[in-house]
């Protein structure tokens, strides 16, 4: 979605790289169990809520320039759209495998707030995106 992004000039590229970056920081601290890990090590896979309000920003930001949300959207609004409709999926994916980790006590909670609040950002970004192509998002309509 990044390439996308960049190639759309909507801003949210050097976003994504950020986010990118983050991601191995959510790896390091997954693959750091808090229950068997040295101290050190865990210390050095923290993970910050600064992170997640990062991310809580930018959806208000992005939210305030977007038109209300009237109906549920189908994947739509052009290539870099679709593919952070696409991320939002796979955000949503890690969420629900973190959660028996965290409730292990082997992860703390603040990775998984991240990835929820990544798969919010993904979305937002995507109407984002669309909104900045000029493209229009195709509501879902209930079958006849």
């Amino acid at each position: 979605a990044r390439e996308f992004c960049a190639g759309e000039k909507n801003g949210l590229a050097e976003e994504l790289a950020e986010i990118q970056s983050r991601l191995l920081d959510v790896g390091s601290r997954v693959a750091t169990p808090l229950t068997t890990s040295e101290a050190r090590a865990a210390a050095r896979a923290a993970f910050s809520e600064a992170h997640v309000e990062m991310l809580e920003r930018r959806i208000d930001a992005m939210s305030e320039e977007l038109p209300a949300l009237t109906s549920f959207l189908l994947v739509s609004g052009g290539r870099a759209s679709v593919f952070l409709h696409q991320a939002r999926v796979v955000c949503r994916r890690a969420e629900r495998r973190c959660v028996p980790l965290v409730r292990r006590g082997e992860c703390p909670d603040v990775v998984r707030v991240y990835l929820n609040r990544l798969s919010d950002y993904m979305f937002t970004a995507a109407r984002y995106a669309a909104m900045k192509a000029g493209r229009a998002e195709e509501p879902y309509k209930k079958a006849a």
